[in-house]
């Protein structure tokens, strides 16, 4: 099939851009839009440049230099590590994450200390990737190193495999080995080879010196203003909460007991238009999905409700799944609903996570205290920061409400974001074919 190179930058009204699908880049989100931190800076540059965005999505990790290099776009974001041998032949942007070469293994076997624990082993790379240049330099090291190239996607693909033993180890980057431990419990970061690198946009050798230099514009301003940071929060804050016997025990129940209570969940989100693997989260995180579940302070069954919470919303046996779930599920409805209208998602949704464990007034204190060491009170990035300082006494005496555990709240909403990107991996969205709640006030957490 022929392929048409793209006019010049400036040329025309488009941002031609390669892209690939995948949780470190850009993917279909909960809510039904494409979401990843690729796509949201992809979305600002193009707004911020006056450009209309076009998307080529290349289903082979290998084919998006090439292509570049054909000037089939303007530049690529794919999660593209810019290594020295890159630089030859392409321009790269400021860097937005830095990344390691890192060797991943399958925890139920002996654990490789070097790179001469891999010889004679199945060692599996991404074709095209920055791990196959490494490994090229590593067999210099290690004469008898033999590996296989992979046309796939992305390096998730090849871990999923190596969970499943049919490679030894997979060498990859390292933000997406830390993504894949909270899918299989089993996988393991072993050993790092060779030195730190950085992801960033690549542009062909002659681009046009007006975009590469908007593109240095772009991230010194985002880098500046903090929404860089706010964005690496959004998609690599939370990954390293959970361990792996919080994942193993989260995926054992999925199947186990999840089927129970999938249809109630489903029913709750018909109710108040969040999401219902949200839901299902929040009471994993609360009981393990135990509808009898006990607290030593009184709070009851599978998603804890208070006695005083449970009254309010007419919740006459806190044990009931149904009724529990149904509250639970009304209660944080009620929480969303309370916050600023300016708060946007998905802060919104993890700072009405965060008072469902603390209380809405408690939050409230710890916004305050956002404000008072200059931070932004609307975001979940900041607000962390601030909510363990309520266990202090120099800080809880100067708000309103007092001491409380701050630091438990932060933790509780981290473990649900893992546990809802778990849900939203294996369990399919649902549809209701009729909805109490119209679709512009549906919650969902991208």
């Amino acid at each position: 099939m022929f392929e048409r190179s793209v006019q010049p930058f400036g040329e025309t009204d488009e941002l031609v851009v390669l892209v690939r699908n995948g949780p470190t880049t850009r993917f279909l989100g909960a809510d039904g839009k494409y979401s990843g931190i690729e796509q949201d800076l992809l979305d600002m540059f193009a707004k911020e440049t006056g450009t209309r965005l076009r998307l080529v999505e290349r289903t082979k990790f290998s084919e998006i230099l090439p292509a570049l290099h054909r000037h089939l776009a303007h530049l690529a974001a794919a999660g593209l590590t810019a290594t020295e041998e890159r630089r030859k032949e392409f321009i790269f942007g400021p860097a937005y994450l830095s990344v390691h070469t890192v060797v991943a293994y399958n925890t139920d076997h002996q654990h490789p200390r070097n790179v001469h624990d891999l010889a004679g082993k199945r060692v599996a790379v991404l074709a095209g990737s920055s791990g196959a240049e490494q490994l090229r330099l590593e067999v210099i090291e290690e004469p008898k190193l033999r590996w296989e190239e992979i046309i796939a996607t992305d390096g998730m693909e090849l871990l999923d495999k190596l969970a499943s033993d049919e490679f030894d180890y997979v060498v990859t980057d390292s933000n997406i080995v830390e993504l894949a431990q909270n899918f299989s419990p089993n996988i393991g970061r072993a050993f790092n080879l060779g030195e730190p690198e950085t992801l960033a946009w690549a542009l062909p050798k002659d681009a046009n010196p007006v975009l590469v230099e908007r593109i240095q514009e772009f991230f010194a301003r985002i880098n500046s203003n903090g929404t860089l940071r706010i964005l690496l929060d959004r998609y690599y804050g939370h990954i390293q909460r959970l361990t792996q016997a919080d994942v193993s025990a989260f995926l054992e129940r999925r199947q186990s007991v999840l089927p129970q209570y999938r249809g109630i969940f489903q029913e709750a989100q018909e109710l108040t238009g969040i999401d219902w693997r949200l839901l299902a989260a929040l009471g994993f995180q609360e009981s393990h999905w135990n509808p009898l579940a006990t607290s030593p302070t009184g709070v009851r069954g599978l998603m804890m409700l208070t006695s005083e919470t449970a009254d309010r919303l007419g919740v006459n046996d806190r044990l009931d799944p149904r009724q529990n779930i149904i509250a639970g599920a009304r209660y944080l409805k009620i929480l969303i609903d309370t916050l600023p209208e300016r708060i946007m998602e998905p802060d919104r949704t993890w700072l009405a996570l965060a008072s469902y464990n603390i209380g809405y007034g408690h939050l409230e204190d710890a916004r305050i205290l956002t404000q008072r060491h200059g931070l932004n009170a609307d975001k979940w990035i900041d607000i962390k920061k601030t909510l363990p300082l309520l266990t202090r006494s120099d800080f809880y005496i100067t708000v309103k409400r007092g001491f409380a555990r701050g630091g438990e709240a932060v933790i509780l909403t981290e473990n649900i974001r893992n546990y809802f990107d778990i849900l939203v991996r294996y369990e399919d969205a649902y549809r209701p074919l009729f909805s109490t709640i119209a679709d512009d006030e549906s919650h969902v957490a991208p």
